[in-house]
């Protein structure tokens, strides 16, 4: 799978057209399982492979099970200077819950290594609106992660995807999803408590310390282009989509036989509106009203008035200048509001 990776690295140079790459992720799967040699090797050859800037954000993603000061020191030796920390929850029953393989225990571990490691920059990912948790379990899951200061939180919502555990244990009745009140409640709860903490609310599900946003998935939210590597994988350069398939042994020999096996989507005008919508109105940054006009000659004033009259009276939005930016209120209609502005 390595070399694999590695070769269509190379296969796909110049797909991002020469530009200066400003970060790398390495996540989905869980790749803090790779050593520190198997990690340094696929560093070492994008650096050789793309023009990388010398402020460059390498950011892992890794387990609390996975991580250990003797590892961290390496890693931070090799090059990562970020960590993306999947903690979820403290509490023990939420963690066997979500069938996560670290117990409380663990996470603190987790996080006095990475802070004794020496790395400044690491965020943890947390989990809200799973069954059986309350708002004060919430509380004091931010409580914990505040006793850290990391630079950045992640914080998602409890979806339950068909096709999966916890949507077969919804269809048969071994659960019950959370009530879209209670969610809404833990969402204002997390907003809040961590705005008290100075954190700036500059996407959904994301918060950072000032200037330590993540390069990274800024980049996907601003839609700059970017280069996915890996089964399954997605790419963006500004025109299209790419999609590579996920089966790992038809990915190794697809890749083996010098082609990357993927699907390639060309985007229309009204998809580089909708994708625009859908990901500025996530952010803090907004959405720009004459950007849409100019860029793609749609004037969102002109088709939807009306409707942004009734955001702004309920206060869900806001219009400073051209931009139209959600409150917090409306973030947690973000996705229903951004199809509601949707080009048909």
């Amino acid at each position: 799978m390595l070399a694999a990776i590695q070769q269509e690295l190379s296969i796909q140079k110049d797909y991002l057209e020469q530009s200066e790459i400003s970060s790398i992720y390495l996540g989905g799967g869980t790749p803090s399982l790779l050593g520190i040699e198997e990690i340094a090797a696929l560093l070492k050859h994008i650096q050789h492979t793309f023009i990388c800037g010398k402020t460059l954000e390498i950011t892992l993603e890794a387990n609390p099970d996975d991580i250990y000061l003797e590892k961290l020191l390496a890693l931070r030796e090799i090059g990562v200077n970020r960590l993306s920390i999947g903690i979820q929850t403290f509490h023990n029953n939420l963690l066997q819950y979500l069938n996560r393989a670290h117990d409380a225990t663990k996470a603190i571990e987790s996080l006095e290594a990475t802070i004794e490691a020496g790395f400044e920059n690491f965020s943890l990912d947390l989990i809200y609106a799973i069954p059986g948790q309350s708002e004060e379990m919430l509380r004091k899951d931010l409580s914990a992660a505040l006793q850290f200061r990391p630079t950045h939180i992640s914080a998602y919502c409890l979806t339950i995807e068909q096709k999966t555990v916890f949507g077969h244990w919804l269809e048969t009745g071994k659960i019950k999803a959370v009530d879209e009140e209670i969610a809404a409640k833990h969402f204002h709860l997390l907003v809040n408590t961590l705005t008290d903490s100075h954190y700036k609310h500059y996407e959904v599900s994301n918060f950072s310390l000032p200037h330590y946003h993540a390069q990274h998935n800024t980049n996907y939210w601003k839609r700059g282009s970017y280069l996915g590597v890996g089964p399954g994988a997605h790419s963006y350069n500004g025109t299209s989509r790419q999609y590579n398939i996920a089966n790992n042994t038809h990915y190794i020999q697809s890749v083996q036989a010098g082609v990357v096996p993927s699907t390639i989507e060309i985007l229309r005008p009204q998809d580089h509106i909708n994708e625009y919508i859908m990901t500025s109105l996530r952010t803090e940054w907004g959405c720009d009203i004459a950007l849409l006009k100019n860029n793609y000659q749609y004037d969102l004033r002109a088709k939807h008035l009306p409707y942004l009259e009734q955001l702004i009276n309920r206060q869900l939005a806001y219009i400073k200048g051209n931009i139209l930016v959600l409150t917090t209120e409306g973030k947690l209609l973000a996705d229903k509001i951004a199809v509601d502005l949707f080009v048909a």
